[in-house]
């Protein structure tokens, strides 16, 4: 589907676009502002691979040796994927003449998936609805999948003027 040239971009791209978010996450972080945990991630990861997709709460289901660095990889696979999802979407030619809004776009849609898949397996209902502030949670989701597709702009923008 994609060449060598075009498969590397789109690693560079999804593991940059991933950096950025993980920067903007560390701000919030020290700003205060509560943040997900990457080793829930990996708990809920290395569950499947035992066969088991949802959780009554993934906080309190047993701990899985790896957890973090099972997140961590996770968490920029994920980024990877959505990277190539983009590229799929708007062609190769993408990739040297980066647009903003496909990739704002593409990364505020990528909010599906932690609102309709992973919250309600995690155990946090179906956009943060089990949880004690859902509309605050699920904003902060919709916000951090902005960010995240702004980091694909950026990320495409820099390989485009200054790798090639």
């Amino acid at each position: 589907m994609f060449n060598i040239q075009e498969s590397l971009a789109i690693v560079l791209i999804g593991v940059g676009a991933t950096a950025v978010l993980d920067l903007w996450l560390l701000v919030l972080k020290r700003l205060g502002v509560p943040t997900g945990s990457f080793a829930l991630i990996g708990r809920w990861v290395a569950h499947m691979a035992r066969g088991r997709f949802s959780h009554a709460s993934i906080a309190k289901s047993e701990p899985v040796r790896n957890e973090l660095a099972v997140g961590w990889a996770t968490h920029y696979a994920v980024g990877i994927v959505f990277a190539a999802v983009l590229v799929a979407l708007q062609g190769p030619g993408w990739i040297q003449q980066p647009s903003f809004a496909p990739a704002f776009l593409t990364g505020v849609a990528t909010v599906f998936m932690p609102l309709f898949v992973m919250q309600p397996a995690m155990g946090s209902g179906f956009a943060a609805s089990r949880t004690p502030t859902p509309l605050k949670n699920s904003a902060r989701s919709v916000a951090n999948h902005a960010v995240f597709g702004v980091g694909m702009y950026l990320t495409a923008f820099f390989i485009a003027r200054f790798i090639r």
